[in-house]
């Protein structure tokens, strides 16, 4: 979009973002900041693991940008926007606050969303129904390392495909896609989730915590996903008819600046511009 040009502001009902993970290198920050900036809407659920405080106790790292996001999604709260902090794995320090306002801004473990539509939506960072969080403290933190290790990997081989005229190629999405052992994980995950939501008794559940953005139905409910901002850069959205829209908004990883050829994209991501009707 060219300087000149007047960016059209999108209103929603609601949108779920999770996953920004700041204080790693990988962390989407500018590409969020700008989704925020062009979209509007009368709720905000940051799903968890807005901060990563595993990273930050490894190693300090605070960008300007922080900040600014920060500043970004407390000024909207002040301007009507009802904001919403479900805490996550790698935020869990902020577990000792759970039930206070931070500006305004509310920190929860879960949330209840109604859609204009009346079907009720449990929010929830999705963590405490992952097997290594619960059992294995040490397994999941080096999962966690062994993530950032692939995500460096990636840019590195990013870089590479570049000089030849590639477009990107997401190395860690791929391996979600295709490892039989991650596809089996992210298929239990799912369907706890859903069992949650039957045991809620509600129509739907909205998490985040696997960076796996999806919207399908399960069992008769509707699950969603929103996805993360280290790498696929996804948000849910909700109009104002009740409608869900999965937003995959940016590809590449900022931590050097892309120039993709229009025709780049993510084998593995699967996401959806259209609002998809999820029968309950």
């Amino acid at each position: 979009m060219s300087k000149d040009q007047p960016a059209t502001v999108r209103r929603h009902r609601a949108i779920w973002i999770s996953d920004i993970h700041l204080g790693t290198k990988h962390a989407q920050v500018e590409p969020l900041l700008e989704f925020l900036r062009l979209n509007e809407a009368d709720h905000l659920y940051i799903v968890g693991d807005l901060i990563d405080g595993w990273e930050l106790r490894r190693a300090w790292r605070w960008e300007d940008s922080y900040n600014t996001l920060i500043q970004k999604i407390l000024r909207k709260n002040r301007k009507g926007t009802k904001v919403t902090y479900i805490a996550g794995n790698h935020d869990e320090f902020l577990e000792h606050y759970v039930g206070l306002r931070f500006g305004g801004v509310k920190l929860v473990r879960q949330a209840y969303h109604r859609g204009a539509d009346g079907r009720r939506y449990l929010v929830i960072h999705g963590h405490q129904f992952d097997g290594l969080t619960h059992f294995n403290r040490l397994l999941e933190r080096v999962g966690a390392r062994l993530y950032n290790i692939i995500l460096d990997l990636n840019h590195w081989m990013n870089r590479v495909r570049r000089q030849f005229g590639f477009g990107y190629w997401s190395v860690a999405a791929y391996l979600k896609h295709k490892a039989k052992s991650s596809v089996k994980f992210i298929t239990q995950y799912e369907n706890a989730m859903t069992s949650l939501a039957h045991l809620r008794k509600v129509d739907g559940i909205i998490c985040g915590h696997i960076h796996r953005a999806e919207m399908r139905p399960i069992d008769g409910l509707r699950y969603f996903n929103c996805g993360d901002w280290v790498e696929s850069c996804t948000a849910l959205i909700e109009d104002f008819a009740g409608n869900f829209e999965l937003i995959h908004y940016h590809h590449e990883n900022p931590v050097h600046r892309p120039r993709r050829r229009p025709r780049a994209h993510d084998p593995g991501a699967r996401v959806s511009r259209d609002p998809v009707e999820l029968g309950a």
